[in-house]
């Protein structure tokens, strides 16, 4: 009998998912994988809440992460530890989530498994980097490209982008979204909020995810609503958002939340959900609330129009973001149009399915 292939995931802070979208990925698509009889192993941090060896059949490598001593340098320390660790494994294929911090270490990457990349965003362009930081971005974007057997794109918009730049060919696969979250409307009390009647938005407390734009449309605006934020406000971006509007009574600032429950919860009652995301490809936290069925008003990019089409509200100024609040917009067309689109293109099933897929024919044709 054949052995079931042997498939590792590094790049992500670890599982279950306690921080953002490359590990609800990984949580996703390791507990998927391992129900079709591979054989997964996801490498988590030493710092991660969960110090078990083992999660719904997934094998867990803790491996040495430094970040909270030197802050993202730390990062790549831990990348490479696990690099070293994967090396002394037998694994068939290793997923690479993302490329910031590991393809500078190409040389050590494990030389009998096929090394596939997801992409990400265009990491480079985030405005929280300095000049020199975004130059190396870059070129640890082109590592990547250069020293991966084969590439995901998690958008069309970052596929023709790596098409036109190094003209490579990467597999397009989306995120998903799971469309059957239980409720926990006892949630909506405890922050006192009214379903229907309340604005929010969920990011990290980065410049791109325009979070400053959005706050400051509200505050402007005449509206007796409540606006909750959900996101870590520690950095020095999030303390000044903080300091900024905290004295805005109708702003609450709820911190990070990530039971799925209460966040499906507070997505599907609020008014409009406000998406301020301008860098990267198809993003986690939109895919969902369109999967919980809410009004959406995004940034204005080609990113969010690629996965939301007509069916949205987009602002790409201050006044855009007080009109869309004091119009009272509603649109049920929208809402079901996008829960559609969830269905039928982002759903973790098929999701989970095609990068099996692609792992056998990556298989098939061998290190490039």
């Amino acid at each position: 009998m054949k052995p079931p292939l042997k498939i590792a995931i590094l790049g992500c802070r670890g599982i279950p998912n306690c921080y953002g979208g490359f590990e609800q990925l990984a949580q996703q698509l390791a507990a998927g994988l391992v129900k079709k009889e591979l054989d997964l192993t996801v490498y988590n941090s030493h710092h991660h809440t969960y110090q078990k060896k083992e999660w719904e059949g997934v094998k867990i490598i803790h491996c040495y992460d430094a970040e909270n001593l030197l802050g993202t340098t730390g990062q790549f320390v831990y990348d490479l530890n696990c690099i070293l660790h994967a090396r002394k494994q037998n694994f068939d294929i290793i997923l690479f989530l993302g490329y910031t911090s590991s393809s500078v270490w190409w040389r050590w990457f494990p030389k009998n498994a096929l090394i596939i990349s997801n992409m990400d965003g265009l990491e480079w362009k985030r405005s929280k980097y300095s000049k020199p930081v975004q130059q190396f971005l870059q070129y640890a974007e082109k590592l990547a490209v250069q020293h991966s057997d084969y590439l995901v794109a998690d958008s069309v918009i970052i596929q023709s982008y790596l098409r036109k730049k190094y003209n490579c060919n990467s597999h397009y696969i989306a995120y998903g979204a799971a469309l059957d979250t239980d409720e926990n409307i006892a949630v909506l009390n405890t922050l006192n909020l009214a379903p229907g009647n309340y604005f929010m938005l969920m990011a990290r407390m980065e410049p791109e995810n325009n979070i400053d734009m959005i706050l400051e449309g509200f505050h402007r605006s005449n509206a007796t609503q409540q606006f909750i934020v959900l996101g870590k406000p520690g950095n020095s971006y999030g303390k000044s958002i903080v300091k900024k509007y905290g004295g805005d009574n109708r702003i609450h600032f709820a911190g990070a939340i990530y039971e799925p429950e209460t966040l499906h919860t507070l997505r599907k009652h609020c008014s409009i959900y406000f998406h301020g995301h301008s860098v990267g490809g198809t993003n986690p936290s939109l895919l969902e609330a369109m999967a919980d069925k809410a009004l959406i008003a995004a940034h204005d990019n080609q990113f969010n129009r690629a996965v939301l089409g007509e069916d949205a509200y987009y602002f790409s100024t201050v006044a855009d973001t007080c009109q869309i609040i004091e119009s009272g917009y509603s649109n049920e067309a929208y809402k079901e149009n996008n829960f559609t689109k969830v269905k039928q293109q982002f759903n973790w099933p098929d999701i989970i399915s095609q990068y099996l897929h692609f792992f056998e024919t990556c298989l098939i044709k061998g290190k490039k």
